[in-house]
């Protein structure tokens, strides 16, 4: 098992997890972050963390998709450890559908 960063992290970017990860396994897209699944130690501190709720076990059906999603990624996104502050509408988008259709970004962040 590992987790996975989904589609509501996509314009919120809250970043309390990066800060409990103990192994450094999350890195940084222009509008969302994800976890290497090969990295994961299925700790589970990250998923409580998460105020969108964006972060989930892969073992909870219909994830296919994100596990893809963040594995390829976290190959060319540059890793994050340090949190920073959230997207500056990141309330705004919490919840919102449709998100990976009108907003996500393949663009890699800044990282740390």
């Amino acid at each position: 098992m590992t987790y996975v960063v989904v589609e509501n992290c996509i314009k919120c970017k809250y970043m309390d997890c990066v800060e409990v990860c103990p192994v450094d396994c999350f890195y940084e897209g222009e509008n969302m972050l994800v976890i290497h699944p090969d990295e994961c130690i299925d700790c589970g501190v990250c998923e409580p963390e998460c105020p969108a709720e964006a972060i989930k076990p892969d073992t909870e059906p219909g994830l296919e998709k994100w596990l893809k999603l963040n594995a390829d990624y976290a190959k060319s996104w540059p890793n994050i450890t340090i949190k920073r502050d959230a997207e500056s509408d990141a309330k705004a988008h919490d919840g919102e559908d449709g998100k990976f259709e009108k907003y996500f970004s393949s663009e890699p962040g800044q990282g740390d």
